[in-house]
């Protein structure tokens, strides 16, 4: 996770992986656990910070208010000056499914510590930072990437913990379907919606952690795509019928991502749903000419709006590089 360009360190070089919500396990929460994550580190998109120290002096103005926000929890939770000039290079789409807050914060305030030479609990910065409150998925993307399954949260507040983490086969592919004109809930929306939404029968909760812990866990241990997808597709049938009246009354946010994940089922493809509340759609796939075939054909049909993306599965967290100075001049000429 860590790689050092030289002793003398001018910057921090973060680059944070986006992450594939595949759905809760357990919104029922009966037996004090609730929600319950599977999800996936993406190679791409990430987000790509530079982190600086700032001259004695005012703290700098940062390029948005939302890294502004962070910058002050992260150095406040570090007992630190907010000094630090903070510069996002590339970005993951935010609402869109990804968990891009929650890579925003924890690059930042992993970048800051490392810049300072302090040591860093990334759990407890997490909480400090108001991110895992429902999944874990993230933070577990960001520390170590791969395929996780997270316990859920109980009454303490922490973050959930890890259960598994298994290494995403390389020669699959995730074909990732966005559609910019929509947005998948969040803040204050997301929360009515977790507050109004009917109970969640036990029955259904124990039916999907068999699925993932019974089917979707082996089939990925043993390279099994098709029960892997057949298992993923299940999950996110019974989550996205529940969360339905929250989506417009669809199994997914966005109409054209639904029809574009209703020809590639057409086309055989087993593995498809929505990350998170969306509106991003996705699908696994074998090999790298699979996904580019999948890609060729719904650009004859799908709505014009949408753009594709083939990426890999991540097998690591992220990428934190110290920046000599020649290093960090190549990196702001860029």
């Amino acid at each position: 996770m860590y790689e050092a360009e030289s002793d003398a360190t001018y910057a921090i070089r973060v680059r944070a992986p986006a992450r594939l919500h595949f759905g809760f396990l357990d919104l029922n929460g009966s037996l004090g656990r609730r929600f319950g994550s599977l999800g996936l580190a993406l190679d791409d998109p990430a987000a790509e910070l530079l982190i600086l120290r700032a001259p004695d002096g005012p703290a700098p103005v940062q390029e948005n208010e939302r890294i502004a926000r962070i910058v002050q929890l992260a150095c406040a939770f570090l007992k630190v000056s907010d000094r630090f000039d903070v510069r996002l290079k590339a970005e993951i789409p935010a609402h869109a499914g990804f968990g891009s807050g929650t890579q925003l914060a924890l690059g930042i305030v992993s970048g800051v510590a490392e810049l300072l030479g302090k040591s860093l609990d990334l759990r407890k910065a997490a909480a400090a930072l108001d991110r895992g409150n429902r999944s874990g998925v993230g933070l577990a993307a960001f520390s170590g990437g791969g395929f996780i399954l997270d316990g859920g949260r109980d009454q303490t507040g922490e973050p959930p913990p890890i259960l598994s983490r298994l290494n995403f086969p390389e020669p699959w592919r995730v074909l990732l379907i966005l559609d910019e004109r929509e947005d998948g809930i969040h803040g204050t929306a997301e929360a009515a919606a977790f507050r109004d939404l009917p109970p969640f029968p036990q029955s259904e909760a124990a039916s999907l952690c068999r699925i993932a812990v019974m089917q979707v866990l082996p089939a990925l241990a043993l390279g099994d795509i098709g029960s892997f997808g057949r298992g993923i597709t299940e999950i996110q049938r019974r989550l996205g019928d529940h969360f339905a009246p929250f989506q417009g009354g669809g199994r997914f946010t966005s109409p054209a991502v639904a029809a574009a994940l209703s020809r590639l089922e057409a086309m055989g493809v087993e593995g498809v749903g929505q990350s998170s509340w969306g509106p991003t759609g996705f699908a696994i796939l074998a090999s790298e000419k699979d996904a580019c075939q999948a890609v060729e054909e719904l650009g004859r049909h799908a709505d014009e709006s949408l753009r594709f993306l083939v990426t890999r599965g991540r097998n690591r967290g992220a990428d934190i590089i110290k920046l000599d100075r020649s290093a960090l001049e190549e990196r702001l000429i860029r």
